[in-house]
């Protein structure tokens, strides 16, 4: 559900992948692209502050994001909540290898992990790579304690991980959900 056309409003959003959900692309004209980019700036802008804008009537705006929506250009709408506002100063990045599959295996250790992951809080971002490493981890903990306890009561111990390199970050340079439409 996006913004309302009598002013309410709704959460911030971000905009991701179709997620395997095999829905058709969607053809975005200028006035939607136009739109995507007011409501990823603010998701929480009405239906007449958008209309203003993109110079088309409210109703003419809630049919184009409705169809966004539906069509899965709009994936879903959050609060974005930043981590060290609730406590979470540490932000890490993990590169992580697996064990290669073996006979002895009833299932591919890439699965288990992909599994496994769904269920780790720390982790908020998970994306498998091509190259030396499988797959690289987005962290977020309270403190160094906290990550140390991540990695060694559950990451290390997960059976498919081999190995692991981390990155800490020091400055966040530039971070947004907004995608370039």
């Amino acid at each position: 559900m996006g913004p309302s056309p009598q002013g309410a409003r709704a959460p911030s959003f971000a905009i991701a992948a179709d997620r395997g959900k095999n829905r058709p692309m969607h053809a975005l004209d200028k006035q939607d692209r136009l739109i995507l980019q007011l409501l990823q700036a603010d998701g929480r802008a009405t239906y007449e502050q958008i209309a203003e804008q993109v110079s088309l009537s409210p109703s003419a705006v809630l049919r184009r994001v409705r169809r966004l929506e539906e069509s899965g250009v709009v994936d879903r709408y959050v609060a974005l909540v930043r981590p060290e506002a609730v406590g979470l100063g540490l932000t890490a990045y993990l590169n992580v290898r697996l064990e290669k599959h073996t006979e002895s295996h009833k299932r591919n250790p890439m699965d288990l992990f992909r599994a496994s992951i769904q269920a780790w809080p720390e982790v908020v971002e998970c994306s498998a790579l091509t190259g030396e490493m499988d797959y690289l981890l987005r962290v977020v903990v309270a403190d160094m304690a906290h990550y140390s306890r991540f990695i060694m009561d559950t990451l290390l111990k997960h059976p498919s991980v081999q190995d692991c390199k981390t990155s800490f970050v020091l400055d966040r340079v530039k971070a947004t959900t907004a995608v370039p439409v």
